[in-house]
C-alpha cells in the first residue's frame, strides 16, 4: 500500500454530482481527490435523457423553485459548454383527451418566464396541418404547440468536469472503489482499491463527500459506517434508439393516456432517442434494463401519435438507468421530488456530507451549495466561482459554437466534415489537442471504422480516463452506434494491445 495522501476533501462517486463538486473544490483552492468504483458516467448519468431542461411535466406538481432554478440553470450551462449542450425546439402535438389545451397554454407561458430566459425562442403554436412540424403527426391532432430547451451529451459533461477538476489539481480515480472509511482523529482514513489492477491506496481528508446516486446509502452504511434518516426511492428510466422518422432538426414531446409525457429526439444524426419510463426499482442498480414492457410502453405511446408506426424490430437498442431520487413519500414515481437535499454528518468531528437526488440539469448549482454547507469546515476556501467559468473546450467567444465550428472548419479543409463535426461538438476548442499537427486524414493514425481514429482514441485514453474500450465506444463517444459489431471487435482487441497509459 501506498504512503497516505493529505487531502481537505475526499468525493465518492463518479457520476455528475460526484465530479460537479471535485471541480468547484479545486477550484477554490481546497485538494480534493475523487474515487469511482466503475467508469466516470458509467451509471445514470450517461442514461439519461440527455436533455438540460427545466422540468415542464414538474409545474403540474407545483414544484416551481425546482423548476425555476432548473430554467436559471440551463442558460448558465448552455454559456459554460457550448460544444456539448446546444438549443433544441420540442413540438407538443395537443391530445384534448388528456391535458385541456388552457392548461399546456399554462404551463408553457410559465416555463417561459419563470427562469428568465434570454438566449432560448419562447413558445409559440402551431397548426400541425399546415406547419412542416406536424407533416409526421396524424391528422387527428391538428394543434400543436413548440417550445425551447437544451441538449446535452451528458457522459461527456461528467467527463469535462473531471477534467476541470483535474486541470485545478484534483486527484480522479476511476476504477477505484472507496472500500472502507473511518474516523481518526478528527478527520477520515480512507482506503480505496482499483477494480482493475488490486492496488490499494490510503487517504486522510478533513471531509468525506458521498455522491454514490443509488449506492449512497451503502457508503453511508457499509463504507462509512454511518446513518441518515434520509433515504432515495430507485426508480428505472429506459429509452429505445430507432431509426429518425421524421425530416425536421426538432424533438418532439408527447402527452400519454397515464398523465407521463415521452420525449423523441434527434440522436447521432439519423437517429432517435425515444424516453423515458418511471418505474419503481427494487433490483441492483448494475443490473438493470430495459424490459420488453417498457419497449412496448414506448412504442405505442409514439405510435398514438405519428404517422410512421414504429415496431419492435425497429429498436437499435435501448438502455436503462437507475435515477436515485429523494424519498420525499410520495407514492408514484413520476411525482417523486427531482430535487436534492444535504445531510451533513458532523458526528465525531469528521464531517459526512451525503447528497440524495438531484438532476443532471442543476448539478452545477448542487456542487456550490454543497461547498456552501462547507464553509464552516473550510473557512479560507476560495469563492463562489463557477457560474461564469466555461468548461473545458467551451472557451468560445459569447459561447457562439456556430462560429467557432466555422473556424474549425477552415482549420482543416483535408477533413472531412462529419469527421469536423464530431470533433467539435464533442471537445469544441480542445480539438486541436486531438488533430495535432496531422495535416491530412493519414497523420490521424489507423482508422477503425465511422469516425473513429487513433488520434482520438489516445487522446481519451492520456486525458480522460478511459481504461476499456467500452469506455470509449459508449461514454466518451457514441462511435457504437456507427460502427459494425465487426469494426467494433477490431478496435477492442487493438485497444487491448495497445492500452496507452491513462490519465
Amino acid at each position: 500500500m501506498s504512503k497516505p495522501e493529505t487531502l481537505d476533501l475526499f468525493v465518492i462517486g463518479g457520476g455528475i454530482n460526484g465530479a460537479g463538486i471535485a471541480r468547484d473544490a479545486a477550484g477554490r483552492g481546497l485538494k480534493v481527490a475523487l474515487c469511482e468504483k466503475d467508469d466516470l458516467a458509467q451509471g445514470t448519468s450517461s442514461r439519461s435523457g440527455k436533455l438540460v431542461h427545466g422540468g415542464l411535466r414538474y409545474l403540474e406538481y407545483y414544484e416551481f423553485r425546482l423548476v425555476r432554478e432548473a430554467l436559471i440553470e440551463r442558460e448558465v450551462l448552455l454559456n459554460a459548454a457550448p460544444h456539448v449542450i446546444w438549443p433544441l425546439r420540442f413540438v407538443l402535438p395537443h391530445s384534448p383527451q388528456d391535458r385541456p389545451a388552457w392548461l399546456v397554454r399554462l404551463g408553457l407561458f410559465l416555463y417561459d418566464h419563470l427562469g428568465g430566459r434570454k438566449k432560448l425562442p419562447g413558445t409559440r403554436t402551431l397548426n400541425l396541418l399546415r406547419d412542416p412540424e406536424g407533416t409526421p403527426i396524424l391528422d387527428q391532432y391538428p394543434r400543436g404547440f413548440e417550445y425551447s430547451d437544451c441538449w446535452v451529451d451528458d457522459a461527456r459533461l461528467v467527463v469535462l468536469n473531471a477534467v476541470s477538476a483535474a486541470e485545478k489539481g484534483a486527484i480522479v480515480l476511476t476504477r477505484t472503489a472507496a472500500v472502507s472509511a473511518r474516523h481518526e482523529n478528527g478527520a477520515w482514513t480512507v482506503v480505496t482499491k482499483n477494480t482493475l489492477t488490486g492496488e490499494e491506496r490510503t487517504f486522510y481528508a478533513k471531509c468525506l463527500v458521498n455522491c454514490a446516486g443509488p449506492w449512497v446509502t451503502d457508503i453511508i452504511n457499509r463504507v462509512a459506517g454511518s446513518n441518515s434518516s434520509r433515504n432515495v426511492r430507485l426508480v428505472k428510466g429506459s429509452h429505445i434508439i430507432v431509426p429518425k422518422f421524421w425530416a425536421g432538426a426538432n424533438a418532439y414531446l408527447v402527452q400519454n393516456h397515464d398523465k407521463r409525457v415521452i420525449f423523441i429526439n434527434p440522436y447521432e444524426g439519423d437517429k432517435a432517442l425515444i424516453g423515458t419510463t418511471d418505474i419503481a426499482y427494487e433490483g441492483r442498480a448494475e443490473d438493470v434494463s430495459a424490459d420488453e414492457g417498457e419497449i412496448d410502453y414506448l412504442l405505442k405511446a409514439v405510435n398514438r401519435y405519428f404517422k410512421e408506426k414504429l415496431r419492435r424490430q425497429d429498436v437499435l437498442h435501448s438502455f436503462s438507468g437507475v435515477r436515485p431520487l429523494f424519498d420525499d413519500g410520495k407514492g408514484n414515481p413520476s411525482a417523486v421530488t427531482r430535487d436534492y437535499v444535504f445531510d451533513l454528518d458532523e458526528t465525531g468531528g469528521a464531517p459526512l456530507l451525503n447528497v440524495f437526488g438531484g438532476k443532471i440539469t442543476t448539478f452545477r448549482e448542487l456542487a456550490e451549495r454543497g461547498m456552501q454547507r462547507l464553509k464552516n469546515i473550510f473557512p479560507n476556501m476560495g469563492d463562489d466561482w463557477t457560474e461564469k467559468a466555461p468548461l473545458p473546450g467551451g472557451d468560445m467567444p459569447n459561447a457562439d459554437y456556430e462560429t467557432f465550428a466555422d473556424g474549425l472548419r477552415d482549420s482543416y479543409p483535408w477533413m472531412p466534415r462529419a469527421l469536423v463535426h464530431h470533433y467539435g461538438r464533442l471537445y469544441g476548442t480542445l480539438t486541436r489537442r486531438i488533430v495535432g499537427s496531422a495535416a491530412n486524414i493519414e497523420g490521424l493514425g489507423r482508422h477503425f471504422g465511422g469516425k473513429l481514429y487513433e488520434a482520438e482514441a489516445r487522446y481519451l485514453t492520456e486525458n480522460e480516463w478511459a481504461q476499456t474500450a467500452e469506455d470509449i465506444l459508449y461514454r466518451r463517444t457514441k462511435h457504437y452506434l456507427h460502427m459494425t459489431e465487426a469494426e467494433m471487435a477490431t478496435f477492442s482487441a487493438w485497444f487491448a494491445s495497445t492500452r496507452p497509459v491513462a490519465a
